[in-house]
């Protein structure tokens, strides 16, 4: 029997295979992850609304897939199981479905055909499955956090891949989009960079007495949490950081939302998921987001709407290593922070007394088509004052 691939997000018509989890001869139970997919950064595994024994696998790693084509045949476990039928391939003019009464009064649950059927082999009750997609329609993702829920605790996320000397390693995947991504934004925006240095010892005092607090509240508190906060305000006192050019218009556009990515180092590759309307949220909201996001982006289980709509990046070396960076601009944003480690080291006062302070190097490049030297100097020093003055953050 064939297995087609389903649905998997509002809006998403094809992916590329990252790696079967599954091969040719193997026996699976109904919700075993099938096959990562990648779709605009985002992985996500394909749960098996079957029990069975696997056939032939029909596409390879790094390849482009359609939704609706079959990538797998497979034996049933019983001569009564029925295939999943074939799934058309969806187009932009497809309405999402309004909710729907049935007979017995109850609300119909929004989803595809291909989303209901895989819910009903696997036993899962939509209605009781929180929808990520518009209005409320449940995805294939959806489901197959259902099944994660459900089943055993996921596993540490494994360390980052470094590579074997002696062999190959084809380019493809996330690696890939990387690469597509990065050449796309040094080749497109003229890249200047700009680097200050902030005295953090307030800040390193007030994350110390939080700590406790938030850990009570069940969130980690990261320096971090208060730079996303410092952003958010400094790119509402300098609207056009928050910008994007829109060549085709002639246009600059700033925009009047602060979605702020932060760059997160997975095993796979760098991703950037995005805190969204990060001016409104509050720092443990900001906090409680940034843990959720970073779990979700090394385990792999990140969304797609988790990674669209930044306005801003923010890229973090400290917890490595290193002072300084000249990190590339995520395109079509017009700026990026790069934030090093914090050092202890003698300074001066503003009497002239030699003191102890704790200090960071903050590191922006910026697309000088849009932005030139004063600008990104002054939305430096807007960022510098916040984290200089902590306390106000809390406001």
């Amino acid at each position: 029997m064939e297995f087609r691939l389903p649905e998997l997000g509002e809006g998403v018509y094809e992916a590329e295979v990252s790696r079967w989890l599954v091969e040719p001869g193997a026996t699976v139970r109904p919700g075993q992850a099938l096959v990562e997919m990648l779709t605009d950064k985002a992985t996500m595994e394909v749960p098996a609304p079957f029990g069975g024994t696997i056939g032939a696998l029909r596409v390879e790693p790094g390849q482009q897939v359609k939704v609706g084509a079959v990538i797998l045949t497979y034996e049933p476990a019983s001569a009564d199981a029925p295939a999943l039928p074939p799934q058309p391939v969806a187009t932009t003019s497809q309405p999402v479905r309004a909710p729907v009464a049935t007979p017995d009064g109850q609300t119909r649950v929004k989803t595809g055909p291909a989303v209901r059927l895989m819910a009903r082999k696997l036993g899962i009750d939509l209605g009781q499955v929180h929808g990520s997609g518009p209005q409320g329609r449940v995805l294939l993702e959806d489901l197959t956090r259902q099944v994660q829920q459900a089943g055993a605790k996921p596993q540490a996320a494994p360390a980052l891949e470094f590579g074997t000397p002696g062999t190959r390693v084809k380019f493809q995947g996330l690696r890939r989009k990387i690469a597509e991504h990065m050449v796309l934004s040094k080749r497109t925006a003229p890249h200047y960079s700009y680097v200050d240095e902030c005295d953090v010892t307030d800040l390193v005092r007030l994350r110390e007495s939080l700590r406790e607090p938030f850990a009570q509240q069940g969130v980690r508190l990261t320096y971090l949490a208060f730079v996303v906060k410092a952003v958010a305000q400094a790119l509402r006192e300098v609207p056009i950081i928050n910008a994007s050019l829109d060549e085709a218009a002639g246009e600059i556009v700033l925009h009047d939302h602060y979605h702020l990515g932060v760059a997160v180092a997975t095993p796979t590759g760098l991703v950037v998921p995005v805190i969204h309307d990060a001016d409104k949220l509050s720092l443990l909201e900001i906090a409680r987001g940034l843990e959720r996001l970073s779990n979700d982006a090394r385990a792999g289980k990140l969304k797609v709407e988790d990674l669209r709509g930044g306005t801003f990046t923010i890229t973090s070396i400290g917890n490595i290593g290193g002072l300084f960076a000249t990190p590339i601009i995520h395109h079509p944003q017009v700026g990026i922070l790069g934030i090093g480690k914090i050092v202890k080291r003698p300074i001066f006062d503003a009497h002239g007394q030699l003191k102890a302070a704790d200090m960071v190097y903050l590191s922006f490049s910026f697309d000088h088509r849009v932005l030139d030297g004063a600008i990104g100097a002054s939305f430096g020093n807007a960022v510098i004052r916040r984290l200089q003055s902590p306390a106000a953050l809390l406001m």
